[in-house]
């Protein structure tokens, strides 16, 4: 069904929905705290963008053997998906600081790493966030046709052995996003609820310039400077690649496809059985509250259910309003999805990929 005819349940006479908002208010209010960025936010981002820039410094100097920039390469994929988590997420969102302005220089970091920021503000903020887990709508649940992430999804021989592969398949996100996805997305014509989308001349050259950029700096500036192999080369940046492809791709994956959230689809009509707050609350999981390290590292992405209730909000403050929307959410019977580890979340969504890859599950209209 198309998006555009999806139809969500008004909010008025839910008792959760004006409860959870007018809490997390007040808590802002109260404590007199913006929810935007806030020093510790300032700190990671120094960090991460420290610890990545210094990394393919660190790797341009010709200084180490080819082992020492091996391990350089690994550690430069673990700050690009730090920079894609704890930086150009919240700033894309909008939930980095008050000013457009920070905002938007703050995500061009999504686009200096390879990524389109723009087609992602499409992809994610929008679509992904207002039709989390709908079948045939939701992006992120066609994230390669290897994988069968939703009930409603073709289901192909091959995804009997995603559970074996799937993690594999992961590892490669970030290289397809580089090289392929971000121009297969410009080139759509329908993408979500826009149909017959065209874009901006304004972000068509922004693509071609930070592509071009992130390829002259990651393949064309190292081949040149580095006196070491075309293989040695390809053994580091296929390493880096696969790294923040597999941090980057499973992280998303424990938000949505483990063992609680469903997969609803619209009736005949188009009509959601729920309001959207409450859709998201059917949909998300969090995990590994207790994580702290963890947590700072994934720019709070473990904190799934307050992300996508709150996405304007700031990654620095969803451990202290995630106590507020799970208080509301028992108090008023709503379910709040949560895996209590890191490894308790992935093992779940092992088992989801190996049930998603059994004979199709059967869909039930929403209620």
């Amino acid at each position: 069904m198309s998006a555009a005819k999806i139809r969500f349940k008004k909010p008025d006479g839910e008792a959760f929905v004006a409860d959870v908002r007018r809490r997390v208010a007040a808590y802002f209010e109260e404590t007199g705290k913006s929810d935007k960025a806030n020093a510790a936010m300032v700190l990671k981002t120094i960090v991460l963008l420290s610890l990545t820039i210094g990394s393919y410094v660190l790797i341009m100097s010709g200084l180490f053997t080819p082992m020492q920039m091996l391990g350089l390469c690994i550690l430069l994929g673990v700050g690009m998906a730090g920079i894609g988590f704890s930086v150009a997420h919240d700033a894309l969102h909008g939930a980095y600081s008050n000013s457009p302005f920070v905002n938007r220089m703050l995500g061009y970091c999504f686009d200096l790493v390879g990524a389109n920021g723009y087609m992602w503000k499409i992809t994610h903020n929008v679509i992904h966030h207002t039709y989390t887990n709908i079948d045939g709508v939701d992006e992120d649940l066609t994230v390669s046709p290897l994988l069968r992430l939703s009930p409603g999804a073709d289901r192909k021989w091959y995804h009997r052995y995603q559970h074996l592969y799937g993690f594999l398949a992961y590892s490669f996100a970030t290289i397809n996003w580089v090289f392929a996805k971000d121009y297969q997305q410009f080139m759509k014509r329908d993408l979500g609820p826009y149909k017959d989308k065209t874009h901006p001349p304004k972000e068509i050259a922004v693509l071609i310039v930070t592509k071009l950029f992130c390829y002259f700096y990651t393949i064309v500036l190292p081949l040149l400077v580095l006196d070491i192999t075309w293989w040695q080369f390809l053994i580091g940046f296929t390493a880096m690649h696969l790294t923040a492809g597999t941090i980057l791709g499973v992280i998303f994956q424990l938000a949505h496809v483990v063992e609680g959230p469903e997969f609803p689809v619209p009736d005949e009509s188009g009509r959601m059985g729920a309001a959207w707050i409450i859709h998201e609350m059917h949909t998300t999981a969090n995990f590994a509250r207790r994580n702290h390290p963890l947590s700072w590292y994934i720019g709070g992405l473990n904190y799934q259910i307050e992300h996508h209730l709150f996405p304007q909000v700031c990654s620095i403050h969803y451990p202290t309003i995630s106590r507020i929307v799970r208080e509301s959410a028992e108090e008023h019977g709503v379910p709040y999805h949560y895996h209590p580890t890191l490894m308790a979340a992935i093992k779940s969504h092992y088992r989801m990929l190996k049930e998603l890859g059994t004979p199709a599950l059967a869909l039930e209209p929403a209620a």
